[in-house]
């Protein structure tokens, strides 16, 4: 037994990191099918008016007019051959500062038409947070009114509106016309099954050969 022990000791942490790492994205599982089955309840709950809500897991309910003057445009999306970007247009409450609304996508070349209400609407939709800046994020171009990073703050001041919700919400509806809206909320990705099976796999992998390895070590003559 003593040819096996250094071999032992160097596969042991080894076999104990993997297993670790298995762990580790088991619990990290748990936790997001938590987050997503909170998601789906609240996508099948009714929604609620906006109360100055931030739980980015609930549908909410906005009155307004729509300020069509202001308009502007979030980010770039390709869909198939077209590029195309998020249509972000005031909503003016009564009684209540204006919130940035998240329209939709729309192209950013084509002349189709768009949905344009004049008259009093409810919007239908979920609260976006503001993004965080960093170094690498894409230069907004204030004065062509189109802007890369989700910053109520600097989209505001920059619409002459400096006084708006710090943030978002973004419409949901069945599509069919432009802007072409949400469907569902958001939902994080989950890939940690996945690297469960990874882990544990690699584990039982290296148990299985170091086994091998060791069973042929020992009838090997001293």
């Amino acid at each position: 037994m003593r040819r096996l022990i250094w071999p032992l000791l160097i596969v042991l942490p080894v076999f104990a990191t993997l297993l670790y790492l298995g762990t580790w994205q088991a619990q990290r599982l748990v936790w997001k099918n938590e987050i997503i089955r909170q998601i789906a309840a609240a996508e099948a709950a009714p929604a609620l008016p906006l109360r100055g809500q931030t739980d980015v897991f609930a549908k909410v309910l906005a009155t307004g007019r729509f300020d069509h003057g202001r308009e502007a445009l979030l980010a770039l999306e390709v869909r198939g051959p077209v590029l195309g970007a998020r249509l972000l247009t005031p909503l003016m409450r009564e009684g209540a500062a204006p919130l940035l609304v998240d329209r939709g996508w729309v192209p950013v070349e084509s002349r189709a038409p768009i949905a344009r209400p004049e008259s009093e609407v409810t919007v239908e939709g979920f609260l976006r947070l503001p993004d965080a800046r960093n170094r690498f994020s894409a230069t907004d171009d204030t004065a062509g009114r189109r802007f890369y990073t989700f910053d109520p703050t600097t989209i505001g001041a920059a619409l002459g509106l400096p006084g708006v919700v710090p943030f978002g919400l973004v419409a949901l509806g069945g599509g069919g016309a432009l802007p072409d809206p949400a469907r569902t909320l958001p939902r994080p990705s989950n890939n940690h099954l996945g690297y469960v099976i990874t882990w544990y796999g690699l584990a039982l992998s290296l148990l299985g050969v170091f086994g091998v390895w060791a069973r042929r070590r020992l009838k090997e003559p001293a």
